[in-house]
């Protein structure tokens, strides 16, 4: 101690330097840490909790039919426009009726011809009917007067080639009888066929509804050649409808018919519908490598306002819980600063949250029991009570940002 005074002594500026530094030293290891952060807390509360699946469709009406033309011509008229109503047998359109009436009128001739034609086979067959009696009765005169010998085997067998030849006759002028018969069959099918076609120039609603697509112009021609040309699309009642929603692989398997969903289209977005789960299509739509399976809403329109076509941003309720213990889904994301978490590593397949804890930077790690996850909330069954103060996020207070700029909500990643 001696020889360390004698040098303090000695040299006195470079003890004041030591002196300083040590103090420095000192100063900062016992200074209270500084943090440019604090962290942001919400209670446990009880609510609800509801799971939901996503998606988006399109409304279309529960039947919608395609009203097309079976007759080729030109469009002579059209009596409807989009959104015109109109009732079961209403006419739509009118195709040109020029051409089937001709062929009418020349299927009611080919009627007369066959009918005249049956006429004359039936008095050919009069008249051979006739001579069959006439050579009948010769034939037996003949064949008596050659049995007593008053005239000869040859005029007895010219008397049979007569009556031969009459019968001959008889079952001709028959035949022409069934084939005049038959050619009235076929005159009369053609003309019932000729009148069919007249009449489906007339194009009429197979049922009531509202007219959504005219496909037809007054003027223009359709072909029903090959196949038959839509011409009209009829919604036959928009009062309900249904939504035709793509759901995800993923998250097919939560969705059940009977579930209820709310869905918001681009035309309402203050308005929020509602509508229930009928089908689950199990046929899979694979687009760009994405599976997905269409499920059917069934969807109630009384006051109109939902048009086929509109696109619906669906939320199909697959889980709810009406007052659960819950907490933020952003409290199981959270992680504290690595210079601010526990020590202890949490059991295996556990759901750690943090708890704010009497220091503001130690906060405590509860490990908790979760049930039904939602979007916004989480169920705890076991780990934590109403009031408790869960960490959510992290909100910078450093000088050059905004108190109200959130950084990232701690650190995410393992334990």
């Amino acid at each position: 101690m001696k020889s360390v005074g004698a040098w303090v002594k000695r040299h006195p500026i470079w003890s004041g330097l030591i002196l300083l530094v040590v103090a420095l030293i000192v100063y900062q290891t016992l200074k209270p840490k500084t943090y440019d952060y604090v962290y942001v807390s919400e209670p446990v509360t009880r609510g609800e909790v509801v799971r939901k699946v996503t998606a988006s469709g399109k409304l279309r009406a529960l039947n919608t039919i395609k009203v097309g033309a079976e007759v080729s011509g030109q469009v002579s008229r059209v009596a409807v426009d989009f959104n015109t109503p109109v009732r079961a047998g209403q006419v739509l359109a009118e195709i040109d009726p020029t051409r089937l009436r001709a062929r009418v009128e020349q299927a009611r001739a080919q009627v007369a011809t066959a009918e005249a034609a049956l006429a004359t086979a039936n008095a050919a067959a009069g008249r051979a009917a006739s001579d069959v009696g006439i050579q009948q009765r010769e034939f037996e005169r003949a064949r008596q007067l050659a049995g007593r010998g008053f005239t000869s085997q040859a005029a007895l067998d010219a008397a049979g080639g007569s009556l031969a030849t009459a019968q001959a006759s008889r079952r001709s002028s028959t035949a022409q009888i069934a084939t005049a018969r038959a050619q009235i069959v076929q005159a009369r099918a053609e003309l019932s066929s000729a009148m069919l076609d007249l009449s489906r120039t007339r194009i009429v609603a197979p049922t009531s509804g509202v007219v959504i697509n005219r496909l037809v112009e007054p003027g223009s021609t359709v072909a029903a050649s090959f196949q038959t040309p839509n011409l009209f699309e009829i919604a036959a009642d928009t009062s309900r409808m249904q939504v035709e929603t793509s759901v995800d692989e993923a998250d097919i398997g939560e969705v059940q018919t009977g579930q209820e969903v709310s869905f918001t289209v681009d035309a309402y977005p203050r308005d929020r519908f509602k509508a229930v789960v009928r089908q689950i299509r199990k046929a899979a739509v694979e687009t760009n490598n994405v599976v997905s399976y269409l499920v059917i809403l069934d969807v109630d329109n009384k006051d109109g306002k939902l048009l086929p076509g509109m696109t619906a941003n669906v939320e199909i309720v697959t889980g709810r819980i009406a007052s659960a213990l819950r907490v933020p889904t952003t409290a199981l994301r959270f992680r504290p600063k690595v210079g601010d978490r526990p020590k202890s590593v949490p059991p295996k397949g556990s759901e750690a949250v943090y708890v704010a804890g009497a220091e503001p930077y130690k906060p405590a790690r509860r490990i908790v029991t979760t049930g039904l996850a939602g979007e916004d909330f989480v169920e705890v069954r076991s780990g934590l009570k109403a009031g408790d103060k869960v960490l959510v996020r992290t909100r910078s207070t450093a000088p050059k940002q905004d108190d109200d700029e959130d950084e990232n909500a701690g650190e995410a990643g393992g334990e």
